[in-house]
């Protein structure tokens, strides 16, 4: 069964193959349009904007904390009950060195504060903040599917591997837009959408979808 959408959908398949080429359009535009570097880091603002703008299009619940529990795997995320003040803890984490922004990304993976759309976005927000405090973003065209979700999944109890992982990807091509285009279709590739291609995202896709795994569940 699909999320409530604005789309009017009730096949998930369906609405998979929607929402990744209406939020890859958007991402695209994120770059073009020079958005990224006008939201607020290392915020939970900053990434309300971030997710809305990705997703406004597609369900009411865009840029607005989720109310409802969720899970993915054997992890379960921040409960609702708790979930507004370790957003705001977060936010109060420095992130002057790479290790602390690392360590605050991986807090902010485990509050996954909205409905759908988690990971898609806090990626973009990390990237903001690397870029902003250090001058570097994340290659995630470099970073292995397999070796990113493991390291995540680890990370509540053990960081050092997503902090080893991300590091060796960083790049100072802050403002490239080949690295940004292949790092969104990256960030879709870990949730299992694999159908369009940003940099094409208006071409029509050679290949039929997958069973999607969803960022948010």
């Amino acid at each position: 069964m699909a999320l409530e959408n604005k789309l009017g959908l009730t096949d998930s398949a369906e609405l998979a193959r929607a929402e990744e080429k209406i939020s890859k359009t958007k991402a695209r535009g994120l770059f073009e349009k020079g958005l990224l570097d006008t939201f607020e880091t290392g915020t939970f603002a900053g990434l309300c904007a971030i997710h809305k703008y990705l997703f406004d299009e597609i369900y009411d619940f865009a840029g607005k904390m989720r109310t409802v529990n969720i899970a993915k795997g054997g992890l379960r995320f921040a409960p609702v009950m708790y979930l507004e003040a370790a957003l705001k803890d977060i936010e109060k984490m420095p992130q002057s060195t790479f290790d602390e922004i690392i360590e605050k990304y991986v807090e902010m993976n485990i509050a996954h504060p909205f409905r759908e759309g988690n990971g898609r976005s806090t990626r973009i927000w990390l990237d903001c903040i690397l870029k902003k405090e250090l001058g570097l973003v994340v290659d995630w065209s470099r970073v292995d599917k397999e070796d990113y979700l493991l390291a995540m999944e680890r990370s509540p109890i053990k960081d050092v591997e997503i902090k080893v992982l991300l590091k060796a990807a960083l790049t100072d091509k802050i403002n490239d837009r080949e690295v940004y285009m292949k790092g969104i279709d990256a960030s879709y590739h870990y949730e299992g959408y694999n159908v369009y291609k940003t940099e094409n995202i208006h071409d029509e896709p050679k290949k039929p979808p997958h069973q999607h795994d969803r960022d948010a569940r």
